[in-house]
């Protein structure tokens, strides 16, 4: 990408889309298009058709996308997977009729088996059952790499697919009740301080283990992967590759348990933390190879200590505007 590049961020209010938009500009780049959802609905095929023929971006970063945690997941799987899929059809082949010069669609680990091979690899993709509690999010986000896989073969595009481990940071979603493990734990022991509970009830047992990326790495990632030079892109999303998917992760796990009692730490709560057996872990483990990110020349720079630090702190400047915001998926 050149400075003066047109750029689509779809999705820059998003956590992945505002860090992208946070790194470029810090990178020089200027030349951003960004439309929020009211004035630009992914889901809605005039409409981004319209979208792609007046503004012609140079290139897309697509990073919108309807997300949530397991029980966002499995109370509204039919949203799950009809927009996902919306966004994801009409992003993708509106991107190759206007003729962008590379576009990066921003998967999800949860596209891979749930008892996969740990670590990771890229070839693991449709090798066995998914975790069924986000089974229609993952079908929608397969959709999106075959797509991308598709329209290289057939039209000689350069869409490139990054599957990040699961992400935290600024502008995260912590809805009280459909928000990812990070973003949920930092609001609950945030809240349990405040109000001086003796407890901080968990999800599960505690003993899945997972990975985590902060936001901004993630988006320097994706740029990084954006400005490959071609016979290097050429190696993720030639012919002779079955999916031009890239992970794209830290390559360090934890139980939920160590995640709750440094999340515990870093927000201050020093009571009892509960973990209700009850409810559903998910995945046992879910940690991403990322030696083929590595060996291009990337690896993460924050580590998980001083990015839950960050996002408290975020959290911490942003907090009245998220306790009124418990209505994403209402």
């Amino acid at each position: 990408m050149n400075y003066d590049s047109k750029i689509y961020v779809a999705g820059h209010r998003g956590l992945v889309g505002s860090a992208l938009v946070r790194r470029l500009r810090a990178l020089g780049f200027e030349n951003l298009i960004l439309k929020t959802h009211a004035e630009l609905n992914l889901a809605k095929h005039d409409a981004v058709k319209q979208f792609f023929a007046v503004e012609r971006p140079q290139y897309v970063f697509l990073a919108a996308a309807k997300v949530g945690g397991i029980l966002a997941n499995d109370t509204f799987p039919a949203q799950f997977i009809h927009e996902n899929l919306q966004i994801t059809l009409n992003a993708i082949h509106e991107a190759y009729e206007s003729g962008v010069d590379r576009l990066f669609f921003l998967g999800s680990s949860c596209v891979y088996p749930k008892h996969a091979p740990q670590p990771i690899n890229e070839d693991a993709l449709l090798s066995g059952p998914l975790e069924s509690t986000n089974r229609p999010y993952a079908l929608a986000k397969i959709v999106g790499i075959e797509m991308c896989s598709a329209y290289n073969r057939q039209y000689g595009t350069r869409f490139l697919a990054g599957m990040p481990t699961n992400l935290y940071g600024p502008n995260d979603n912590y809805d009280r009740n459909y928000s990812h493990v990070v973003p949920a734990l930092i609001r609950k022991m945030h809240e349990a301080k405040a109000s001086g509970a003796d407890e901080v009830v968990i999800w599960g047992t505690g003993q899945p283990r997972r990975e985590f990326l902060y936001s901004d790495d993630a988006a320097d990632a994706c740029i990084f992967l954006m400005n490959l030079p071609d016979d290097k892109l050429m190696t993720i999303t030639g012919s002779d590759q079955t999916w031009p998917t890239i992970n794209i992760g830290c390559g360090e796990d934890l139980t939920i348990r160590e995640l709750s009692e440094l999340i515990a730490k870093v927000v201050g709560f020093k009571n009892h933390l509960l973990f209700d057996h009850s409810k559903p872990d998910g995945t046992p483990r879910k940690l991403l190879d990322v030696s083929r990110l590595r060996t291009m020349g990337w690896k993460a720079r924050i580590s998980l200590r001083e990015g839950l630090a960050m996002a408290y702190e975020s959290f911490l400047e942003n907090n009245q505007l998220i306790a009124g915001a418990d209505r994403m998926f209402s």
